[in-house]
C-alpha cells in the first residue's frame, strides 16, 4: 500500500488535494473560510510569482542568443517565426472569443487577497502600455514582476549576446544555467502545489459555497472544446494548404501525442517527437530547428488557455474588461506566452504575471489550479501537436516531398 502511494503523480496528488478541499469547504465551511487557510493558499501564490522573472530572463536570452546570429537562422528561421507568429495569434484570439461567448466567469466570486497587496492598480491604455513596455530598469521591473518590460529587456539582452557571439558565451552558459535551475525551483515550487490547490480550495468553497465549482467546470469544458475546434479548423487548414500528409502526420504524432497528455509535459515527448518526424521524412536540420524553438515561440495550446483564464479570472472577479482592454491583454500574451517554458503548469506562472499586471487578483490563479491538472494535460497535448505541425509546414514550405516512402515509426514501449 505504502509503494501505491508513492507512486501517485503530481497530477493525482491534485486531484486528491482538491477533492479533500471541496470536502472540507462544504463540510466544514467555518474551517474552509479560516485566516490561516487562506494564508496558505497565499504563500504558494506568492512561491509562484517567484519565478516569473529570473525564469523568463534565462529562458528567452540562452533561447535567442542560442540560435546564432539571426544571419544564421536565415530562411528557414524567418519562415518559422511568422507561422508562429500567425498561429499563436489565431489561438490567442480564438480563446478570447470562446471565452466572451460561454462566459464561464460569470456569477463566481474571486477577491484580492494578501497576495495582490504590491500590485499596482491602473486601467492600461495604448499610449500607457506602449510607454511602459520599456523598462527604465531591469532591476525595478523584475522586483514588481511585470513581465512585459523583463520580456522586451530579455528579447534586446538576447539579441545582444547573440551579435557579439564567442564574447557573450560567459553570459548564455549562466542564463542556460539559470534556466536550469529555474525548471528545477519550479519542481519543487510544485511538490507544494497539491497543498497549495487543497487550502485554495477549502477557503474559496467555505467562503463562497459549492457554486464556484460550477464555474470551474465551465472553463474546463470551454477550454477542451476551444482546442478541438483549434486542432480539427485551424491546424486541419493548415494541413490542408501546406499539403501535408495527415495519414502519415498522424502515425508520426500519435504516440507523442498520447505521452505529452498523460505526462502534461511535452518535454518528455520531444525526443520521441523528434525522431518520428525524422522518420516521417522532414530533413534533420529542419526538425533540429523548427520543433525546439516552437517549444518557446509555438505554444498554441498555452496561449489559447492564457487568453481564456486571464478573461475567466476577471469575469469571476466582476471585473468588466471593455473589447479595448482585452486587445491589450492580447498583446501582452502574445509577447509574454513566448517565455512559457515546457514544463508542467509553467503557463500559471504567466498567467500570474498577466493577473498583475492588469489588476486582477492573483487569487484566481489559486482556483483555476484547482482544475488545472485537466486543462494541463490538454493544452500540453496540443502544444506538441502545434510544433509538429509547424516542422511539417516549414518542411513542405522549404519543398520537402513528405509522399515519400517512410521508414517504421518509433513506438513506446
Amino acid at each position: 500500500m505504502g509503494s501505491a502511494v508513492k507512486r501517485l503523480s503530481l497530477t493525482a496528488w491534485i486531484f486528491i488535494a482538491m477533492a479533500a478541499g471541496v470536502a472540507i469547504g462544504a463540510a466544514a465551511p467555518e474551517v474552509g473560510k479560516a485566516d490561516w487557510m487562506g494564508a496558505i493558499a497565499n504563500v504558494f501564490l506568492r512561491l509562484i510569482k517567484s519565478i516569473i522573472a529570473p525564469l523568463i530572463f534565462g529562458t528567452l536570452v540562452y533561447g535567442i542568443a542560442g540560435t546564432g546570429s539571426v544571419r544564421a537562422m536565415g530562411r528557414i528561421g524567418l519562415k518559422a517565426i511568422i507561422y508562429f507568429e500567425v498561429l499563436t495569434t489565431i489561438a490567442l484570439f480564438l480563446g478570447l472569443g470562446a471565452v466572451n461567448l460561454v462566459q464561464p466567469g460569470a456569477g463566481m466570486t474571486i477577491e484580492k487577497t494578501a497576495a495582490d497587496v504590491d500590485v499596482p492598480h491602473t486601467s492600461p491604455t495604448l499610449s500607457g502600455t506602449l510607454e511602459h513596455t520599456f523598462p527604465s530598469s531591469v532591476i525595478d521591473a523584475m522586483a514588481r514582476g511585470d513581465v512585459l518590460q523583463i520580456v522586451v529587456f530579455s528579447f534586446l539582452f538576447g539579441a545582444a549576446c547573440a551579435a557579439i557571439g564567442v564574447k557573450a558565451r560567459p553570459v548564455t552558459d549562466f542564463c542556460k544555467a539559470l534556466a536550469e535551475v529555474m525548471f528545477r525551483y519550479t519542481k519543487y515550487v510544485m511538490y507544494l502545489a497539491p497543498i497549495g490547490v487543497g487550502a485554495a480550495m477549502a477557503h474559496t468553497i467555505g467562503s463562497h459555497g459549492v457554486g464556484v465549482l460550477v464555474g470551474l467546470g465551465k472553463l474546463v469544458l470551454t477550454l477542451y472544446a476551444a482546442l478541438v475546434i483549434f486542432v480539427v479548423v485551424v491546424l486541419g487548414a493548415v494541413a490542408v494548404i501546406a499539403r501535408v500528409p495527415l495519414a502519415r502526420f498522424f502515425r508520426a504524432v500519435r504516440e507523442p501525442f498520447v505521452l505529452a497528455f498523460s505526462t502534461a509535459s511535452s518535454e518528455a515527448a520531444l525526443p520521441l517527437a523528434l525522431e518520428n518526424l525524422e522518420e516521417m521524412g522532414i530533413p534533420k536540420h529542419i526538425v533540429a530547428f523548427v520543433l525546439p524553438t516552437g517549444y518557446s515561440f509555438n505554444l498554441d495550446g498555452s496561449t489559447l488557455y492564457l487568453s481564456l483564464a486571464s478573461l475567466f479570472v476577471a469575469q469571476a472577479a466582476g471585473i468588466h474588461m471593455p473589447l479595448s482592454q482585452q486587445l491589450l491583454m492580447m498583446l501582452t500574451l502574445m509577447l509574454t506566452s513566448k517565455g512559457v517554458a515546457a514544463v508542467p503548469r509553467a503557463s500559471l506562472v504567466i498567467l500570474a504575471g498577466t493577473l498583475a499586471t492588469f489588476s486582477l487578483p492573483v487569487a484566481g490563479v489559486a482556483l483555476i489550479l484547482g482544475a488545472d491538472a485537466l486543462m494541463d494535460m490538454a493544452r500540453t497535448s496540443v502544444n506538441l501537436l502545434g510544433n509538429c505541425m509547424a516542422t511539417a509546414v516549414v518542411a513542405r514550405w522549404e519543398g520537402v516531398d513528405l509522399q515519400a516512402p517512410e521508414r517504421k515509426m518509433v513506438e513506446i514501449g
